[in-house]
C-alpha cells in the first residue's frame, strides 16, 4: 500500500488509528513561505471531533508539532514534517475485529491484502483519523495558493438525500468560499444544513452511518494547468 503522494510536491502520511501520533512528510515546498500558525490550527480545528453526536466520539485536539522545515513561521526548504498525538484510544473496543471485520471498512480486505498483520485497532492505517495529517498538508498549501490568489472550498453537497444549494456553475468567488469555510457546518444553506444534522443524530441514535457528497471548487486557477492528455483537471 502506497501513503506517498508525488507530483510538484511529494506528500508521505505515516501512523496508525490507535499508535504513538499519525503525521505527514512535505516534501519540495518553496522556501521562504510564511505559514500563519493561528491560521493554521483553525483550519484543523474544523476536522476535530465536534460534540453534537454528529462525529466520531473520539475527542482529540489534533494540535500538529513541526519537526522540521519551519523557522520563524517560514518554510526552510526542507522536508516539512509534522506530527500529532493519539491521545484518545481504547483498543480493547476493537479486540473481535481479527475474526469479525465491520462491514463497509477495510478490516477484511487489510487482512487479506497483509495476512493478517496489519494493525486492525480503530481501523489502523485504513482510519479516517489520518485525514487529520493531510488536512494539515492541505492547509499549508492552500495558505500558499492563497497568498497567489488561489482559493479552494468545499460544502456539504447532500446527505441522506437531503441536498444542499449549489455553488454557482460560471459566478462562484473568493467571497463564497469563505463564507462557507467560516461555518461550524459547512453548508450554503443553513435550513438545509440543520435537517442534515437532525439526520446523522438520528443515525447515531440508531447506531448507523450516513453517506454523503461534498462539491469542491476553485477560483482563479491558472488557465493551462495539467498537460494535454494525461495528468490534466478533468482527464484522469
Amino acid at each position: 500500500m502506497s501513503s506517498f503522494w508525488n507530483r510538484n510536491i511529494s506528500i508521505s502520511i505515516f501512523g496508525e488509528s490507535h499508535g504513538p501520533a499519525i503525521g505527514v512528510v512535505i516534501d519540495n515546498l518553496p522556501a521562504g513561505e510564511y505559514i500563519d500558525l493561528e491560521k493554521l490550527r483553525h483550519f484543523m480545528a474544523r476536522r476535530a471531533p465536534k460534540k453534537d453526536g454528529t462525529t466520531t466520539p473520539r475527542g482529540e485536539k489534533d494540535l500538529p508539532q513541526v519537526m522540521s522545515g519551519l523557522l520563524n513561521d517560514r518554510t526552510t526548504g526542507a522536508p516539512l514534517c509534522a506530527f500529532i498525538q493519539n491521545t484518545d484510544t481504547r483498543s480493547k473496543d476493537y479486540s473481535n475485529l481479527a475474526r469479525l471485520p465491520r462491514p463497509g471498512h477495510a478490516d477484511y480486505t487489510g487482512a487479506m491484502r497483509y495476512r493478517g498483520f496489519n494493525d486492525v485497532r480503530g481501523g489502523g492505517h485504513f482510519s479516517g483519523r489520518l485525514t487529520a495529517p493531510l488536512c494539515f498538508a492541505g492547509a499549508i498549501c492552500g495558505q500558499i495558493l492563497e497568498r497567489r490568489g488561489i482559493y479552494t472550498g468545499a460544502h456539504i453537497a447532500a446527505v441522506h438525500g437531503v441536498k444542499d444549494d449549489m455553488f454557482s456553475r460560471t459566478k462562484v468567488t473568493k467571497e463564497d468560499i469563505l463564507a462557507v469555510r467560516q461555518k461550524d457546518f459547512p453548508v450554503i444553506n443553513d435550513a438545509q444544513g440543520e435537517k442534515m444534522r437532525d439526520d446523522i443524530r438520528s443515525a447515531h441514535a440508531g447506531g448507523e452511518s450516513l453517506g454523503g457528497l461534498i462539491e469542491c471548487v476553485a477560483v482563479n486557477v491558472p488557465a493551462g494547468v495539467g498537460s494535454p492528455i494525461f495528468e490534466g483537471l478533468e482527464n484522469t
